[in-house]
């Protein structure tokens, strides 16, 4: 048996809290907590001179200099797009999306997970400068809807599980819809047609067998500088570049395993040196391996598997820092009294809750089925849960509004909303 190394053994349980489910989501409240008392101490200049710090990138005569707020999140946040663009690409191909029998439940409970908040607030915010804030509402954050669903306990079932995955990924996909058709600026035509050729070359890329993740990186990050300089929102471009990234194997699992069989055989017939090194036929042998291995994985998934802990343990902690800065004083709830907090904090409490479940309620109505071995208190309980917005809601709130006053009482909806979702969705499970 394979004995750790030292270093093995140290990193061991941290490797194990990384590939947790809920833990991502736990790192991510911890840098909620952390930005909030940060911003309401003593320190709170120290916040503010950090993230207004500025860094210059220059590219082919354009010159991009933002804070290091806007880096995290034009830039950093991109590869959180991307991220779920690999994964919006990988249900519709072999997941819970795969299917229009799979798919129909949680896409049209995502739908009404949208539609009924940003309704919401638009009526509450009608006809006044905060109404263009209506897409704030309409997202759920993955992360910490799943970390709340584990704390709710191990008596639901899996299926329920899976739907509130389903859902929160049909739920991004419409977020991604909303951004780059609502909230993107004047578009500058000459790089946008730049970057949309980079995107043909990726696809050809794809077609010719093309399976380096260097290519697809390479090439993808020339797409986000276009897109970014083009006007259309450069996380636009993290979800389209996803989805050119080949998502088939060179070899099917028959094949893989045949062949891995007959080179294991040679491997043990090689005859050993007894030394620490391999000897020539060994080390054929484990190349011959590691290229059928290649072979055998994606690169969708490949890359997925790659970037998924940077995502969860340091673009979305840092974003959640950069983005949290929620005053918390004396009249903290009598300026919750404004249309943009109000809105929101009905939009995520209400409207997703009612969104969700009266669209599952209608399409089980016409024939569909609810999750196996679910209830319909589960199901409330799942509804509550989707007005956890926090991640993705903060993101649209910073492009729909340019006033610093609305963009803070966005804040305060999506913080107080998402508590209240969370705590009364995993009571309703308990309970369930």
């Amino acid at each position: 048996m394979r004995q750790q190394t030292p270093i093995e053994r140290i990193t061991a349980p941290v490797n194990k809290f990384i590939h947790q489910e809920h833990t991502s989501g736990m790192v991510l409240f911890i840098s909620v907590v952390i930005a909030i008392i940060w911003v309401n101490s003593p320190l709170q200049h120290f916040y503010h001179e950090l993230w207004n710090n500025k860094f210059s990138l220059s590219f082919a005569g354009h010159s991009l200099d933002h804070t290091l707020h806007l880096w995290i999140n034009d830039g950093l946040m991109a590869i959180f797009f991307f991220v779920i663009g690999l994964e919006l690409k990988r249900e519709f191909i072999a997941g819970e999306l795969s299917s229009i029998k799979k798919a129909s439940l949680p896409m049209v409970a995502a739908l009404g997970g949208m539609l009924v908040p940003a309704l919401i607030y638009f009526l509450i915010n009608k006809g006044q400068a905060s109404e263009h804030g209506w897409g704030i509402p309409m997202a759920t954050d993955i992360a910490f809807a799943l970390a709340l669903l584990s704390i709710a306990g191990k008596h639901i079932p899996a299926s329920v599980k899976v739907f509130l995955s389903a859902l929160a990924v049909a739920d991004d996909l419409g977020a991604v819809l909303v951004i780059a058709l609502f909230y993107s600026s004047h578009i500058a035509l000459a790089l946008l047609t730049i970057g949309v050729w980079l995107l043909v070359i990726l696809l050809i890329g794809n077609k010719m067998g093309i399976r380096s993740v260097v290519f697809y990186l390479v090439i993808g990050f020339a797409v986000w500088v276009t897109f970014l300089l083009s006007g259309i929102h450069a996380t636009i471009a993290g979800v389209l570049v996803a989805f050119t990234i080949p998502a088939r194997t060179r070899i099917n699992e028959k094949s893989y395993a045949d062949s891995l069989r007959g080179l294991l055989l040679e491997f043990e017939k090689a005859i050993p040196n007894n030394s620490t090194l391999t000897t020539p036929e060994q080390h054929d042998t484990i190349e011959q391996i590691k290229k059928l291995s290649t072979d055998a994985e994606t690169p969708l998934q490949k890359i997925e598997f790659m970037l998924h802990p940077w995502v969860a343990f340091v673009v979305m902690p840092l974003f959640a820092l950069a983005n949290a800065d929620t005053i918390i004083g004396p009249n903290f709830f009598s300026s919750l009294i404004n249309p943009v907090s109000l809105g929101v904090t009905a939009g995520l409490l209400v409207g997703k809750f009612t969104g969700v479940l009266t669209a599952t309620w209608f399409m089980v109505k016409f024939g569909a089925q609810l999750p196996s071995k679910s209830t319909w208190k589960q199901m409330a309980g799942v509804a509550l849960l989707a007005g956890v917005g926090f991640t993705m809601s903060l993101f649209i709130s910073g492009l729909a509004f340019s006033q610093p006053e609305m963009v803070d009482q966005a804040k305060y909806g999506i913080l107080l909303a998402s508590l209240l979702s969370g705590i009364l969705g995993v009571m309703v499970l308990r309970k369930a």
